[in-house]
Order: structure tokens, then C-alpha cells, then sequence
């Protein structure tokens, strides 16, 4: 997979996506990770990438030429065109169904809204698919690129080494994941479950399974839902 990210500030990438998982993964030629800036692209001497918004109103607006532009030097059509992403508040939420989607895609290209957000030309002329990471505002997309990039690595072949590395992680199927313990068997007087220490496999997986539920019900219920719901679609 590539991602490309079209950023006014590139810099806040590179110890991110070179560290951890995401350096390695780029190390294996499981993705390829490319940060470039949107100044670049623009023609006048002081780089100018805002102006402020006809008709008024608070801040400055990013201008359509440069993100274009950006856009343009990475898809050269007739090529298979890539997914286009637009970092908005407006967009849709997203969460582990639309990371493990994101990472069937060969080609990701995110551009990083900043200041009011962008010209109502960059929705109009590109159709970039718009996604947000919560229900709140962030300075910049910067910080969800860097949420997205890094939950769909973590889910292509290979970037986490074993198949099923995250077959039972969190959300996977609308479960939260069970609680996990390691050495030493006991600390502070708080003892591992005996059942994880049998070796009896399907008895821990049955236990594993319970504690997924009741962790789920207990701080995430709507999920619970969520599974009931799809349940009943499915058997209609």
C-alpha cells in the first residue's frame, strides 16, 4: 500500500512515522509512507497556502491552487485513481470497520485541512471522501492523519507480524478486547486467573470470550447493540 499525506507541516510526521510499527512496516515494503508539502505548490514568493473567506467571517480559508496542485503531482491519470481523504470534523466517523476498509485500498491520499478548513472547491472538484476521528476540533488534520495512517498499517499482511495479531484486538468484532496478564503471577496481592494458567485452551478462549462480553457491557454497551442490530439484518 502507499499513503500519501499533503501536510503544511511535514515536519510533525517524520518521528511518528518512523518509529514503532510504522517503520517497520515501511522497512518490509508492507506500506509506503510519502509526507509531502502543500506549500510546494504554490507560485508566489512568500508561499501564500490562505486568504481569508469571501463573504467574511473569523480565520483564514486554504486556498484551492496548491492543494490541487499537490494532489495533481501524485495521480497522473489515465492511472487507477487513488482514494482521496479529506481530514474534516464534517466527515465520516471513524473507527475500526472503516480502518480495516481504508486497508484493502492500494493507494491513500490525505490532505490535512488547517486553519477554517479548506475552499469549497477541494470537496467540489476532487470528491475526497471525508472523515473525521471524533466529534470534536482539532487545530489541523495533521493528528487524524497520523491516527489513520497508523490503524491501517497495523492491519495490512505482515505489519504486525502473526496473522492473527489482530483478529481479537478491540472493536474487531464490536467486542472490546479481554483483559490480558503476564509475568509475575502475582503482584501486590493481585493474582492471574487461575484459568489462564491451566493450558486448557477452550476453556480459556470460552473465558477470554465471557470477559470480552462483560467488559463490553459494562463500559461500551452500545457496541452490544450495534451487534444485535446487524444480527437482525442479517437473519431478515
Amino acid at each position: 500500500m502507499r499513503i500519501d499525506i499533503l501536510t503544511l507541516f511535514p515536519m510533525m510526521f517524520y518521528n511518528v512515522i518512523n518509529s514503532s510499527m510504522m517503520n517497520i512496516a515501511q522497512q518490509k515494503d508492507i506500506v509506503d509512507i510519502r509526507v509531502t508539502n502543500i506549500r510546494n505548490f504554490t507560485y508566489d514568493k512568500h508561499h501564500k497556502v490562505d486568504e481569508k473567506p469571501y463573504g467574511g467571517g473569523p480565520g483564514m480559508l486554504m486556498k484551492p491552487e496548491p492543494i490541487f496542485r499537490a494532489v495533481e503531482s501524485i495521480w497522473h491519470p489515465p492511472d487507477i485513481k487513488p482514494l482521496l481523504i479529506l481530514l474534516s470534523p464534517q466527515g465520516e466517523v471513524f473507527d475500526q470497520h472503516l480502518a480495516k476498509k481504508l486497508s484493502e485500498e492500494r493507494h491513500l491520499i490525505m490532505i490535512c485541512g488547517h486553519y477554517e478548513g479548506v475552499d469549497e472547491r477541494v470537496r467540489q472538484g476532487l470528491s475526497p471522501k471525508e472523515i473525521s476521528v471524533g466529534d470534536y476540533v482539532l487545530t489541523g488534520g495533521e493528528l487524524p492523519a497520523m491516527i489513520i495512517t497508523d490503524a491501517v498499517t497495523r492491519l495490512l499482511p505482515g505489519a504486525l507480524g502473526g496473522k492473527d495479531s489482530t483478529h481479537l484486538e478491540s472493536f474487531q468484532s464490536n467486542l472490546l478486547e479481554y483483559p490480558q496478564y503476564t509475568k509475575p503471577e502475582v503482584w501486590r496481592d493481585m493474582k492471574v486467573p487461575d484459568i489462564l494458567k491451566s493450558g486448557h485452551h477452550k476453556k480459556i478462549c470460552e473465558w477470554q470470550h465471557q470477559q470480552a462480553k462483560l467488559r463490553t457491557q459494562k463500559r461500551r454497551p452500545d457496541l452490544l447493540k450495534q451487534n444485535k442490530k446487524v444480527e437482525h439484518d442479517e437473519s431478515s
